[in-house]
């Protein structure tokens, strides 16, 4: 969802999404990202890192790799984003500030692989943008990266460390998703208002997200209000699959 910031100056969203399923294995691949908004084409790095990391982690599955090399995501879709810069400055090695000035972004990349005990999740994590297992029936919501916004945090930072920086060593995370519970991948536009989920946004999500909505009732449902929060917003979902769940 474009936010209410950018919706008003008419400016184009910097978030991005893909998601793929790799058939051989039956794993679902996704990336999520949030172009920084001092970046002056911040939402092109959102989308070149969104399709470079997909990319690499769907050969690198097709490789016979089980779990993605994080690194090797991470040091590609950077690359990605040097690449525009050249081809954008006309020049062979721009500097990595000229590059993030451009088109700094942040990025979560992952890939939730089938398992008889349950689906397997692995994750990776540049910058703010956030994920968390929710469990509907208790409206209880699980981090699984450090969060800026909640209890543990004592001051927010908005201090971003984004693409194509790459942390050492790179946050990543591994993690079985419940039969009771979804996966939820989200920029700080959702992250943000969620905070600790004990709120009135976290109750929200809970209660429509116990089973998968149509896709219009969830882009209704990240298209929410809350004063003072007019980021853009992008939020993946991963379910069991179920009987009665849509496909």
């Amino acid at each position: 969802m474009r936010g209410a910031r950018h919706r008003y100056y008419r400016q184009p969203r910097q978030d991005a999404a893909r998601v793929a399923v790799h058939e051989a294995t039956g794993s679902i691949v996704f990336a999520v990202a949030d172009g920084v908004s001092s970046a002056t084409n911040a939402e092109f790095g959102a989308v070149e890192a969104c399709r470079s990391a997909l990319e690499r982690m769907l050969r690198l599955l097709s490789l016979g790799q089980q779990s993605p090399d994080f690194q090797d995501v991470a040091e590609a879709a950077a690359e990605r984003l040097r690449r525009l810069a050249r081809q954008r400055l006309d020049k062979e090695e721009p500097e990595q500030a000229e590059v993030a000035g451009l088109y700094a972004t942040t990025l979560v990349a992952g890939v939730v692989r089938p398992d008889p005990a349950g689906p397997l999740v692995d994750l990776c994590r540049i910058g703010d943008s956030g994920a968390w297992l929710l469990d509907p029936a208790a409206g209880r919501y699980q981090q699984l990266f450090d969060s800026k916004t909640g209890s543990d945090a004592l001051f927010v930072v908005n201090e971003v460390s984004p693409l194509p920086l790459l942390p050492d060593p790179l946050p990543r995370t591994s993690t079985r998703l419940a039969p009771h519970e979804v996966l939820l991948i989200g920029t700080d536009g959702f992250g943000d208002p969620l905070g600790d989920g004990d709120g009135q946004v976290g109750a929200l999500f809970a209660r429509h997200l116990a089973e998968p909505p149509t896709p219009l009732w969830f882009a209704h449902l990240v298209d929410f209000t809350r004063e003072t929060f007019d980021d853009d917003r992008t939020l993946l979902a991963i379910w069991h699959r179920t009987a009665a769940a849509p496909r």
